[in-house]
């Protein structure tokens, strides 16, 4: 009971949290940034390679809500939240490694991220094992 309670709560919390972001970046990426203290300014460029990235989260965000409410949904939605909530901590380790320590948003997205992403490996593994395919058959 626990554990399916925990890996409902999980995916939804992890699906909401990449839908509300992903949509935010995608319809109002200039306030979005803002809270972080960067002025994106009005370069159609940019701003079309901030806003596709940030559909693809909302989309993501809404197949990983969907496992909690599916149970059929629930181990994809855990593989995708673990897969893309853990790339993003990764992605800003990197930074931080390459570039520098960055600001306390960022910081703060950063453990987010990286709780977000665990929380999905933990439900994900409460499913148990992958499944095996069969052994090929003989001709």
């Amino acid at each position: 009971m626990f554990t399916k309670l925990f890996q409902k709560m999980s995916l939804c919390a992890a699906g909401l949290t990449a839908l509300g972001i992903g949509l935010a970046i995608t319809f109002a990426p200039h306030g979005f940034y803002a809270g972080y203290g960067i002025v994106l300014g009005t370069d159609p460029t940019l701003l079309s390679e901030l806003r596709a990235p940030g559909a693809n989260l909302a989309a993501l965000g809404a197949v990983i809500f969907a496992g909690a409410l599916r149970p059929g949904a629930a181990r994809l939605s855990a593989m995708l939240g673990t897969i893309v909530f853990l790339a993003f901590a990764f992605g800003r380790l990197v930074s931080v490694a390459l570039d520098g320590w960055p600001g306390e948003g960022i910081v703060a997205a950063l453990a987010i991220e990286l709780a977000i992403g665990l929380l999905c490996l933990f439900a994900l593994q409460s499913q148990g094992r992958l499944p095996t395919l069969p052994a090929e058959r003989a001709i």
